[in-house]
Protein backbone atom coordinates (compact mmCIF):
# COMPACT_ATOMS: atom_id res chain seq x y z
CA UNK A 1 0.00 0.00 0.00
CA UNK A 2 1.22 3.46 -0.90
CA UNK A 3 1.37 6.48 1.39
CA UNK A 4 0.86 10.09 0.33
CA UNK A 5 3.57 12.05 2.13
CA UNK A 6 2.95 15.50 0.68
CA UNK A 7 0.81 17.35 -1.84
CA UNK A 8 0.73 20.60 -3.74
CA UNK A 9 -2.24 22.08 -5.56
CA UNK A 10 -1.32 22.80 -9.19
CA UNK A 11 -4.47 24.01 -11.01
CA UNK A 12 -8.05 22.97 -11.72
CA UNK A 13 -8.31 19.44 -10.25
CA UNK A 14 -4.60 18.67 -10.55
CA UNK A 15 -2.36 17.85 -7.62
CA UNK A 16 1.29 17.01 -7.35
CA UNK A 17 1.61 14.20 -4.83
CA UNK A 18 4.76 12.80 -3.24
CA UNK A 19 4.61 9.19 -2.11
CA UNK A 20 6.57 7.08 0.38
CA UNK A 21 8.94 5.90 -2.38
CA UNK A 22 9.83 9.58 -3.03
CA UNK A 23 8.14 9.50 -6.45
CA UNK A 24 6.22 12.64 -7.36
CA UNK A 25 3.14 12.13 -9.50
CA UNK A 26 0.79 14.56 -11.17
CA UNK A 27 -2.78 13.48 -10.51
CA UNK A 28 -5.86 14.93 -12.21
CA UNK A 29 -9.03 14.10 -10.29
CA UNK A 30 -11.43 15.91 -12.64
CA UNK A 31 -12.93 12.71 -14.07
CA UNK A 32 -12.94 10.88 -10.72
CA UNK A 33 -15.26 13.04 -8.61
CA UNK A 34 -18.32 10.80 -8.82
CA UNK A 35 -20.80 10.03 -6.08
CA UNK A 36 -22.45 12.02 -3.34
CA UNK A 37 -19.34 12.38 -1.13
CA UNK A 38 -17.31 13.87 -4.00
CA UNK A 39 -20.02 16.24 -5.33
CA UNK A 40 -18.85 19.21 -3.20
CA UNK A 41 -15.32 18.80 -4.62
CA UNK A 42 -16.57 19.80 -8.06
CA UNK A 43 -16.61 23.33 -6.65
CA UNK A 44 -12.98 24.31 -7.22
CA UNK A 45 -12.93 26.55 -4.13
CA UNK A 46 -13.91 23.58 -1.98
CA UNK A 47 -11.51 21.28 -3.83
CA UNK A 48 -8.64 23.58 -2.88
CA UNK A 49 -9.38 22.97 0.81
CA UNK A 50 -7.54 19.67 0.53
CA UNK A 51 -5.54 18.39 3.49
CA UNK A 52 -3.24 15.51 4.30
CA UNK A 53 -4.60 12.90 6.71
CA UNK A 54 -1.63 11.04 8.19
CA UNK A 55 -3.91 8.52 9.90
CA UNK A 56 -5.28 7.45 6.51
CA UNK A 57 -2.00 8.07 4.64
CA UNK A 58 -3.80 10.04 1.94
CA UNK A 59 -5.49 13.30 1.00
CA UNK A 60 -8.94 14.26 2.23
CA UNK A 61 -11.42 17.10 2.53
CA UNK A 62 -13.51 18.57 5.36
CA UNK A 63 -16.59 16.54 4.39
CA UNK A 64 -14.71 13.27 4.93
CA UNK A 65 -14.05 12.53 1.26
CA UNK A 66 -10.74 10.77 0.73
CA UNK A 67 -9.07 8.92 -2.11
CA UNK A 68 -7.16 5.67 -1.86
CA UNK A 69 -3.41 6.30 -2.04
CA UNK A 70 -3.03 3.22 -4.28
CA UNK A 71 -5.60 4.64 -6.71
CA UNK A 72 -3.82 8.00 -6.73
CA UNK A 73 -0.49 6.28 -7.38
CA UNK A 74 -1.96 4.29 -10.27
CA UNK A 75 -3.59 7.22 -12.06
CA UNK A 76 -0.69 9.64 -11.52
CA UNK A 77 1.96 10.55 -14.06
CA UNK A 78 5.46 10.46 -12.64
CA UNK A 79 7.29 13.79 -12.60
CA UNK A 80 11.06 13.58 -12.65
Amino acid sequence: MHIVKNFRYIKDYQLLLTFEDEKSKLVDLKDHLEGEIFAPLKNITYFKKIMLNQDLDTIMWENGADVSPDFLYDIGYEIK
